[in-house]
């Protein structure tokens, strides 16, 4: 079962170093990759799910919750065991002992398994993420399943090559008038505690990998607590890797699932004394509840921010106003890292194709979101579905905060008639509103906010990162000064900065083991994505020693 994932695990202990491009997982859904009939087969075995009691035999209070509805219109009809908190909490801290002494490699091979086990289902994921989160089929199927088992993979990666940065075993000899002293010492990694994770509904499996796969390889059982409206992504995870644990040998209660219908459950386990370990992703108002309201935890928290784009000026006008109209259209702006912010000179700015007024900007970027999403039946492949109805009523709040510049419209999906597709709205709002555009609005919404110059827009990213956070921040500028400028104002903002983009790679996009997801160094997220911080508290090291 293990022999065969040395290898994947080796190359990314390497690709964690090298951060050059490098994936384990493909992400293309062609049969060339993933066999003939992998598809039909993963659409069948998602469909068998629907309408019926999802087994898995863990703890539980013997009821069944589930009332998850598609942002296509259909309901799925599952139903899950009832969580039992203390039950959940016992069994993980049974299970820990014979995990925490199988050692870092046991535990590393492990995970790989699992997340091979994972991938060869990811048609099978990819049809539940589509339908509990809105994304489109082949979003659904990268960031839900080969991205989000890279992620998961750093994961691993990171946590094997912190847990093993020293020696397991030392002879120490200290040299003395007479013989040496010498002792023989042990190091074993401790585990900190049973873990929570709590999933999100937009990217159930992206958001949850890297925590549950961190917490994992690093000896913490680990209970999983998907959103109610995004159960079923993170129930097939959970099932595989009981599956993999116990033909390891290992008590599967290692991987729990806690579903629920309503909320109160990620509270009641988040500050269960017992519970070291908390992974959040969602809004800031909980985030920031849980950073303070679970003291016995490490908390990590990846919320919401304003994420920002500058535009000073271009030498590729018509690649830029693309490049920012796909990335405010892709999954409809429901993603953590899609840009809200555009700021610009109040006097224009200097492009390839002369001298661009604001208004010229704003009439530009809008007709090249109304070129890209045109034709229906080819936009909703891009913006997918509103995941829920907070998000439709920001849209149709968004046109009295300022002047609307695109007024989003309706798409009548032609696969799925009764799903919510709404495209981009972009409002354009006076400098002095930041109480507007200071916080987020999730969804298709942006702000075209006009500064004094490209320095008062720099100090606007500074100052409003720096006070709610950002996952994400872009520049555009012919000028070296001023992308240096930029480059410092994201240091001391601690926002991850792209710069000039108008080809194939987009802002609201991270590759795993080479770009990192958040920072840790402003308020959007506790942690990143991966590095060696988000990993090393999830363990400590405890060392016995005798004379030799």
């Amino acid at each position: 079962m293990f022999e065969q994932h040395r290898d994947t695990l080796a190359q990314a202990l390497s690709a964690i170093t090298g951060r050059g491009y490098w994936s384990a997982y493909p992400e293309s859904p062609s049969p060339r990759v993933y066999g003939e009939g992998a598809a039909e087969r993963g659409k069948e075995a998602f469909e068998g799910h629907l309408g019926k009691p999802y087994p898995l035999d863990q703890p539980g209070t013997g009821a069944r919750v589930g009332a998850e509805r598609s942002p296509y219109g259909l309901d799925l009809g599952v139903s899950y065991p009832e969580a039992s908190p203390e039950g959940l909490v016992a069994a993980a801290k049974a299970a820990m002992p014979a995990w925490r002494d199988a050692g870092p490699e046991a535990r590393a091979l492990v995970c790989l398994e699992i997340l091979h086990r994972v991938n060869q289902r990811s048609f099978e994921l990819a049809n539940a993420v589509q339908h509990t989160t809105g994304q489109a089929f082949v979003m659904a199927f990268q960031a839900g399943g080969p991205h989000a088992q890279d992620r998961a993979l750093e994961a691993v990666a990171y946590g094997f090559a912190t847990m093993t940065a020293g020696n397991a075993h030392a002879r120490w000899e200290k040299p003395g008038k007479g013989d040496p002293l010498v002792m023989e010492k042990k190091f074993v990694v401790v585990p900190r505690g049973v873990a929570l994770v709590i999933g999100c509904n937009t990217f159930p499996t992206w958001n949850a990998y890297p925590g549950l796969f961190a917490s994992l390889v690093t000896g913490n059982p680990v209970i999983v607590k998907p959103h109610p409206g995004a159960i079923l992504p993170l129930a097939i995870t959970v099932s595989i890797a009981r599956e993999v644990l116990a033909e390891a040998g290992f008590d599967p209660d290692l991987v729990t699932l806690a579903a629920e219908e309503g909320t109160g459950l990620a509270t009641t386990l988040a500050t269960h004394p017992d519970v070291r370990i908390v992974d959040f992703t969602g809004s800031t108002e909980y985030g920031d509840w849980l950073e303070r309201n679970a003291p016995q935890a490490l908390v990590h928290t990846e919320k919401a921010g304003v994420n920002t784009i500058v535009v000073d000026s271009t030498d590729a006008y018509r690649g830029m106003l693309g490049n920012i109209a796909f990335s405010l259209s892709l999954y409809s702006g429901q993603m953590c890292t899609a840009p809200q912010n555009i700021l610009l000179p109040a006097d224009g700015i200097d492009t390839d194709q002369g001298h661009k007024s604001v208004e010229e900007v704003a009439a530009d970027l809008a007709g090249a979101v109304g070129r890209l999403l045109g034709d229906d039946a080819r936009a909703v492949e891009l913006t997918g579905a509103i995941v829920n109805s907070a998000v439709l009523g920001r849209v149709e709040a968004a046109a009295s905060l300022g002047e609307v510049v695109l007024e989003s419209r309706a798409i009548k999906h032609p696969a799925f008639p009764d799903a919510t597709v709404r495209t981009p709205m972009i409002v354009k709002v006076d400098a002095a509103r930041e109480d507007v555009y200071g916080h987020e609005h999730f969804g298709p919404i942006s702000f075209l906010v006009p500064t004094a110059s490209t320095d008062d827009s720099l100090e606007v990213l500074r100052r409003t990162i720096s006070r709610r956070g950002a996952l994400t921040a872009s520049v555009y500028s012919t000028s070296e000064q001023v992308l240096a400028k930029a480059e410092r104002a994201a240091l001391e903002a601690g926002v991850n900065l792209s710069c000039n983009l108008t080809g194939g790679v987009f802002v609201n996009q991270s590759a795993a083991f080479s770009d990192y997801h958040g920072t840790g160094a402003n308020p959007a997220a506790t942690a990143s994505l991966t590095d060696p911080g988000y990993v090393a508290g999830r363990f400590h090291i405890v060392q016995s020693r005798r004379h030799a």
